[in-house]
Formats: C-alpha cells, sequence, structure tokens
C-alpha cells in the first residue's frame, strides 16, 4: 500500500469513529478530535470536567466503535493496588496441593475507563504508573505484559471539590492529553434534553478492530517531521523551563516547573495524527501548535504567585506560544 492510500485508509477510519461517536456525543468536537488523536498517537488521556458533562458517555461510546475489550475501574477512596492490578490467590490444584494462581485484574483489557481517577488515594492511583508507560504490570515479582493495543482513558473532577485527591506529577505525565471538558451550549443542551428524555436509543456501529488500529499507530510513527518543525517543537518545551536561557519572562513569572521531554514526544505525535488527518504525509507548524496546549498544560506547574493571581498554565501557555515564532532563526536550538 503506498503512502496516498494509507493516508486514506487512515482518514476513513479516523472520520467513521468520529462520526459513529457523534451519534451519541453532542457537541464536544474538540475532546472527541482530541482523545481520537491520542488514540491513534499511542497515548493516554486525562478528561477534566465537572459531574454530568458525558466524560463516562464518551469511553463508553468509544468502546463500542472499537472492536476492542473495555473495562470500567470506578477509583473510590477505598480502591486498593490488588483491586486493579489483579492478585495471587491460593487456590487448590487437581492433586490436592494448594498453589497461587494470578487473578487478572480490570486494568488488563484493551480500553480502560478510569473513572473519577482523583476519588482514590495516591497510592492506588500509582498502581496505574507502570501499565500505562511500559505496558506492563509488576504483581508478586512476576511482569504480565498488557494486551495491545492498551489505552487508558482516565476522568476526574476540577480539584478543588470535595474529597478528591490530586494527580501526582509523575502520573499526570504519562497522559499524552489533558482535555477539558466544558459546559455544553444552549442548542447542545436543548438537543441533550431532546435526546435523554424522550425515549430514543442511538446504536453505534463497529468501525475499526485491535490489529487495524495498530498499524495505523505505526503508521504515524513513519510520518517525516522537518528539522525546522521538530526544532519549533523544542523551543516550544525549552521556553516553559524557569531560570534557564530560553526561559521567557511569564515563565520565569508564573512556572516552578516547567515540561518534561515526553511533553516533546506528544508535541510531535500529535502533530503527526493532526497531519494525517488533513490528508498530509508533513507535519507543518501549525499541528504543532493545534496540540500544544492539551499536550502541555498538565506538564507545567505553577508558583504561588500564578495561584493567586489565578493565572493557569492554559495562559502561560497561551503567552510562550504567541511569543516563540516559527522561525528557528529567532531562537536557535543549540
Amino acid at each position: 500500500m503506498n503512502p496516498k492510500e494509507q493516508i486514506e485508509k487512515f482518514r476513513e477510519v479516523y472520520n467513521g469513529l468520529r462520526e459513529e461517536i457523534g451519534k451519541v456525543i453532542v457537541g464536544q468536537e474538540a475532546i472527541v478530535d482530541g482523545t481520537l488523536n491520542a488514540l491513534f498517537a499511542n497515548g493516554h488521556v486525562l478528561l477534566e470536567g465537572v459531574p454530568g458533562l458525558g466524560k463516562t458517555l464518551l469511553v463508553r461510546t468509544l468502546s463500542q466503535v472499537l472492536d476492542l475489550s473495555f473495562n470500567r475501574i470506578q477509583f473510590t477512596p477505598d480502591l486498593m493496588p490488588a483491586d486493579v492490578l489483579g492478585t495471587n490467590m491460593v487456590h487448590e490444584t487437581d492433586d490436592g496441593k494448594r498453589a497461587f494462581e494470578y487473578q487478572h485484574g480490570p486494568i488488563f483489557a484493551h480500553l480502560v475507563l478510569a473513572d473519577e481517577i482523583n476519588r482514590a488515594t495516591p497510592k492506588t492511583q500509582s498502581a496505574m504508573l507502570e501499565a500505562m508507560q511500559e505496558r506492563s504490570v509488576t504483581v508478586g515479582g512476576k511482569i504480565r505484559k498488557m494486551d495491545l493495543p492498551f489505552f487508558v482513558l482516565a476522568t476526574q473532577n476540577p480539584i478543588d471539590q470535595e474529597g478528591t485527591y490530586p494527580l501526582p506529577e509523575a502520573q499526570l505525565d504519562r497522559f499524552f492529553y489533558k482535555l477539558l471538558v466544558d459546559y455544553p451550549t444552549a442548542g447542545e443542551l436543548s438537543e441533550i434534553v431532546t435526546r435523554t428524555t424522550e425515549g430514543s436509543s442511538v446504536q453505534v456501529s463497529k468501525v475499526v478492530d485491535g490489529a487495524t488500529l495498530i498499524e495505523l499507530q505505526q503508521l504515524v510513527q513513519q510520518v517525516p517531521v522537518a528539522s525546522h518543525v521538530k526544532n519549533y517543537a523544542i523551543r516550544l518545551i525549552l521556553a516553559t523551563h524557569p531560570n534557564t536561557e530560553t526561559a521567557l519572562d511569564i515563565t520565569n513569572q508564573f512556572l516552578r516547573f516547567g515540561s518534561s521531554p515526553r511533553g516533546a514526544q506528544a508535541l510531535l505525535l500529535g502533530a503527526k495524527v493532526q497531519a494525517l488527518t488533513e490528508g498530509r504525509f508533513n507535519v507543518s507548524f501549525d499541528d504543532v501548535a493545534v496540540v500544544a496546549t492539551p499536550a502541555l498544560r498538565h506538564r507545567l506547574i505553577v508558583n504561588f504567585e500564578a495561584e493567586a493571581e489565578g493565572v493557569t498554565t492554559d495562559i502561560v501557555l497561551d503567552k510562550i506560544m504567541a511569543d516563540v515564532p516559527f522561525d528557528a532563526d529567532a531562537a536557535k536550538v543549540s
């Protein structure tokens, strides 16, 4: 299959998924696009929004249009790591002896919904780290591989709500994107009410299986990135590091820590997916700019001054995006 045919196949699957999800989810196009972008980039997504905005419904719908196994984990304060990863259980063999047998936890699925992840304690939240990064878990000294593809979609309520535990920075960094789910518009709310109060039900069709999804994820990896575009992504990351030569004034004023190298990886992989969705086998500056905020907003840590003045990482990123030029001559990467 030549590159043109591969791009057409990618767009057909992507648009098919988008269309099927749109039968159930009203509006929220940016959230749907961001979720699909991360899926094809082989990354995980954190959805943040107040209860009732359709975060869980989106994940359930995604599981229906993907021909993949699906598990939901409802995170609560009393949930333990073994409830997520599984554990070794004692059982009796045919000859009457006792032996340990591993019982798989709900993390072992292609698509995992970690619902209200910030309701669980940090100990249980951290149980997800190895699975998300290494695609494996270690239980009882044994490493157990996850089936591929493996995609975690976590939801959380805003941190200022009672009964929540902020996700540690190490786990936030494992998420490819953090997407903010906003309230629906008047028109969207009207459509939601109509659909949910008049007994109408919508059936969605499966669009892609696991093997095809892995092929398309590999296609994303093959999309070339020109050196000047890669340098732009690097300069964006460097601009988030406070108290360095590349830091901007707003960075030094409001940030305690900037993005890790995973931020650069997310920028370029997300930009590759963006290029393919538009029918191109090359990445542009605009592709990087489109994915920058969801890829970086959760990787920046603001200081006390920012919290006091209500300055969010989105505000800082908007200023960085405005001040870092596309032209590499304006700021060489050494």
